[in-house]
């Protein structure tokens, strides 16, 4: 049987009497884009820095490329790449000078060195810029330069932590075509992101809210397990006030908002359909279209986070 590249169990942190990480438990396998989601301050970067060797837990463990966090946290990080939230590299660096430094910390030979370098200076787009200071770059620039040295030394397995925060759109769907390079290449890819729409691209994820595992799966696994009921999209006039009219109906059993649209969960959708329309046109909100959509992995957290405060409650 095939071992996990990534094996957590019971993980926890305590600052002080603040628990940031509660008993988390999971696997990754080797090769696999393995998404950790959750808002932020759910507890994804202070697990990311357990995993990484660089903060020890309070209680359970976890193995990473087979060496304890916490007995061997220096042959963790021999094992891993790892990109940080915060930009990382040296900005009054050249980009040249940026990936000789990190070649020469993972401890490369000059001929590995040179080899890596014309890769990463490929990959990240950035031939004929090898003299171009790092903090005169564009952050798309940025993060794919930081990608690179992250993976210079050709790590099994690559911890990323919101590495398209700050990206534009089109910048973090190329960024995810690094990721899945990595991946066909047998790298074992964790990624933290509180962007809900980017974990379409992982084969797993697990969601995480105040440092405990709420769900976990395939993104079409927590969409097929957690949404039963149909979702219509209703775009209109004045979203606010037909918001608060829809959630005071009986047969709502959901509602959010994304943008100039609300998505409502129903428990029937064609009294619901009709129903929408006649209770906000009485309001003289204009109902422009309702359709009913395939439920993202925004509406399944919204769903389980609203499941959480009812059990809280």
């Amino acid at each position: 049987m095939a071992v996990n590249a990534i094996e957590v169990e019971n993980l926890t942190k305590f600052f002080g009497e603040f628990c940031a990480v509660d008993h988390i438990n999971f696997g990754v396998r080797q090769g696999e884009i393995f998404g950790f989601l959750g808002a932020n301050g759910a507890g994804k970067s202070t697990t990311i820095r357990m995993l990484c060797g660089l903060l020890q837990s309070t209680q359970g463990t976890a193995r990473v490329g087979g060496f304890d966090i916490n007995s061997q946290p220096e042959k963790v990080k021999e094992t891993i790449g790892y990109m940080s939230q915060k930009f990382s590299l040296y900005e009054d660096l050249t980009v040249d000078e940026n990936i000789n430094f990190y070649g020469k910390v993972y401890g490369l030979s000059n001929g590995e060195l040179a080899e890596r370098k014309r890769w990463v200076l490929e990959m990240a787009n950035l031939k004929g810029r090898q003299k171009s200071i790092t903090g005169t770059l564009s952050g798309g620039w940025k993060q794919r330069l930081a990608l690179g040295c992250a993976v210079l030394h050709r790590p099994r397995i690559v911890f990323l932590d919101e590495p398209t925060s700050g990206v534009d759109p089109l910048m973090r769907r190329r960024f995810w075509e690094l990721i899945n390079d990595l991946s066909a290449d047998g790298i074992t890819v964790l990624v933290t992101t509180h962007y809900l729409e980017e974990a379409e691209y992982c084969n797993d994820i697990i969601l995480i809210n105040a440092g405990k595992i709420i769900a976990g799966g395939s993104p079409k696994q927590l969409k097929e397990e957690h949404i039963k009921t149909p979702i219509l999209e209703v775009q209109c006039s004045n979203v606010i006030d037909a918001l608060a009219l829809l959630e005071e109906q009986a047969w709502v059993i959901e509602t959010s908002v994304f943008g100039t649209y609300m998505h409502v969960s129903v428990s029937d959708e064609k009294k619901a359909r009709r129903d929408i329309r006649r209770i906000l046109n009485q309001r003289d909100i204009q109902v422009d279209n309702i359709e009913r959509i395939t439920p993202s992995l925004e509406d399944v957290f919204i769903f389980l986070l609203d499941q959480e405060a009812k059990r809280a409650a």
